[in-house]
């Protein structure tokens, strides 16, 4: 039966025996070394055999054999010949390089830098895996300038120092400005290092330094993106990118570049206007949109193309705020009175122009500062001491058109075209105020009595015309009365004419027919007797002659009547006068027809058929009546 302790002996003694082998039996005899996959092994050697035993004077790390500590490292594996008595070996993980990181390389052995320089150079040792090539290759102590991009390295630390850091990220609408710490001095009146190709926007440091970069501030930027820059070389700082807003050009002030040439002109004395790269005012303005500009090499001044309103009034201010220090204007008039006005001067500055007035003014500040304000204080408070207050307040409008003309002379000088000028609130003394304002109810208090008593004059002279329109109606009926009865007579007397012709041509008919009765009977006479002829003939031409001496003497009483009449006529108009015959006559038609000629009652008073004004009054009524007849006959 096996014993139980044996079992336990073997269980717990063979994995103890097989580790005592291998520390003691492989590590010693064979000098075997296992670096685990993810370990890497750094070499310390105790002594040395046969050869050099000594490193050279200044180093730290063996690259011959010598020793001390190995530049080589053990990659992960089996090694034969490590013995323990002659070299320790420590397992130390890999350098990882997270993402979004970058690995700052500190070397601790190699040459010395040389002199002026900050940085160690760039060699080839596989990105700092292989510390003997470093070595050999010439590497440096120190900083360097390569850097570690992310990912897993099989770094000596016994070489170097391993700094991890944050990569160089510049956001949107962001610039970054570089600042690199090695490299050339920069030339003597320049501010900023000349701009160099080719170096991957500074993140091959060597390649930058190879092309002869300067150190300092750097003319290049950096847009937005993310970089392995090596902060030991260059600091980033990052700005908003320039915006030109609409309406609005960017002239750029370089204060980098070549001396350029002035192409300004002749009559432009205020300064140089030269191309685009040159150091000056740029002549081609930047237009809206957004720019990568490094603010330390140059500056943009924005200049509004549209119309641009300043105001001078204490209590308002415009959005781009180039006002906000200008005031009401307080002037004195001729009359000693002083008194306050705002203006509102509009401008506009062409987008060719905008070069010319920055490279004289510098900034729009000063143009607003150095010409707008002086220029309108004093032209307004030159113009109110030629006038008194009141003389001001009403020719306003040709002091703003005088105002505009004289303004934008000025401004056509400076580049500035002036638009408008504009007179705001005019505010008088108050006293003066007082008396304007007594004076002027004053007036309006005159108008109003004049009004009532043009009113009162009117509705008199109304009341007076409807009288009169209502005597007009009485007199209008009057004179038809008149016309009818003057009708009345004419048809009188044309009835009376009528009458006689017809009683003259009744008789002869009658006559007629009397004849022809007379020669009927006598013929009839004659045929039934001739016996009784001659005595019917006899009696038919006494019964004939009877008859014609009747109708005789009716037509002689007709005519005798008719001459009669006619003669008593010419005797009354002979001895009355035609018109008072005729006025005579149309009273009896009137009185006949009892036409009422005049109204009941006159506006005098009074019983207008009994009162003796009636009848003055129809008098002259017949008197105009028959003057008018007068002027018709002359006129036929």
């Amino acid at each position: 039966m096996e014993n139980p302790i044996l079992r336990w002996a073997l269980l717990i003694g063979l994995p103890l025996l097989c580790l005592l082998l291998y520390k003691i039996i492989l590590r010693i005899c064979f000098g075997v070394v296992i670096v685990p996959e993810d370990r890497i092994g750094l070499v310390t050697k105790k002594f040395v055999l046969m050869g050099k035993q000594e490193l050279p004077e200044g180093r730290i790390l063996a690259t011959n054999g010598e020793a001390g500590f190995q530049a080589q490292t053990l990659a992960p594996g089996v090694y034969f010949g490590k013995w323990a008595w002659q070299y320790s070996v420590a397992f130390q993980p890999f350098t990882i390089i997270p993402t979004g990181k970058i690995g700052l390389v500190l070397a601790k052995d190699g040459g010395e830098l040389e002199t002026g320089a900050i940085l160690a150079r760039k060699v080839a040792c596989d990105a700092f895996q292989d510390a003997e090539a470093f070595l050999r290759n010439g590497g440096r102590k120190g900083r360097q300038t390569a850097i570690i991009t992310p990912g897993s390295y099989r770094i000596n630390t016994l070489l170097f120092d391993i700094e991890i850091t944050d990569m160089s990220t510049i956001p949107d609408n962001a610039v970054g400005i570089v600042t690199t710490l090695e490299g050339k001095a920069i030339e003597t009146g320049s501010i900023a290092g000349k701009t160099i190709d080719n170096h991957n926007n500074f993140q091959d440091v060597d390649a930058f330094l190879d092309k002869g970069g300067y150190k300092g501030l750097q003319e290049q930027v950096i847009l937005a993106g993310s970089y392995f820059i090596n902060p030991w070389f260059a600091k980033l700082e990052m700005v908003k990118m320039t915006e030109i807003a609409i309406g609005h050009v960017g002239v750029v002030i370089s204060f980098v570049g070549n001396d350029g040439v002035d192409i300004s002109g002749a009559e432009f004395k205020h300064g140089n206007i030269v191309a685009k790269g040159s150091k000056g005012v740029w002549a081609e303005p930047l237009g809206p949109g957004k720019y990568p500009v490094n603010p330390y090499i140059m500056k943009v001044e924005l200049v509004p193309t549209t119309n641009l309103v300043l105001n001078w009034a204490t209590a308002r201010s415009e959005a781009h705020q180039l006002d906000k220090n200008l005031s009401t204007i307080t002037v004195r008039s001729r009359d000693g009175f002083t008194f306050n006005l705002d203006v509102s001067q509009i401008i506009h500055i062409p987008t060719t122009e905008a070069p010319k007035v920055i490279a004289r003014f510098g900034n729009m500040s000063n143009l607003v500062t150095q010409v707008l304000e002086p220029t309108i204080g004093n032209y307004f408070r030159n113009s109110a001491q030629g006038s008194d207050v009141i003389s001001f307040l009403t020719s306003r409008k040709e002091r703003q058109t005088a105002a505009k003309e004289h303004i934008g002379h000025v401004l056509d000088q400076y580049n500035v075209f002036g638009v408008d000028t504009l007179i705001g609130d005019i505010v008088p003394p108050e006293t003066l105020m007082k008396t304007l304002t007594d004076r002027k109810i004053a007036e309006e208090q005159k108008i109003t009595y004049d009004t009532e008593r043009l009113a009162q004059e009117t509705r008199q002279k109304l009341e007076k015309e409807t009288a009169i329109a209502e005597m007009q109606k009485e007199i209008v009926k009057a004179d038809q009365g008149v016309w009818i009865a003057e009708r009345t007579a004419d048809a009188s007397v044309k009835k009376a004419t009528g009458d006689a012709n017809s009683v003259r041509l009744q008789a002869n008919a009658e006559s007629d027919r009397m004849k022809l009765l007379a020669a009927g009977e006598a013929e009839k006479v004659r045929l039934l007797a001739k016996a009784e002829a001659e005595r019917t003939e006899w009696i038919a031409k006494a019964d004939a002659e009877k008859i014609a001496l009747t109708g005789k003497a009716e037509a002689e009483k007709i005519l005798a009547i008719g001459q009669s009449s006619a003669e008593s006529y010419k005797l009354a108009v002979e001895a009355m006068g035609g018109n008072n015959f005729t006025q005579l006559k149309v009273m009896e038609a009137i009185g006949a027809q009892q036409i009422r000629i005049m109204p009941d009652v006159l506006i005098g008073g009074g019983d207008g058929a009994n009162g003796p004004i009636s009848g003055l009054l129809g008098l002259k009524l017949l008197e105009d009546i028959g003057k008018k007849k007068e002027e018709d006959k002359k006129a036929e």
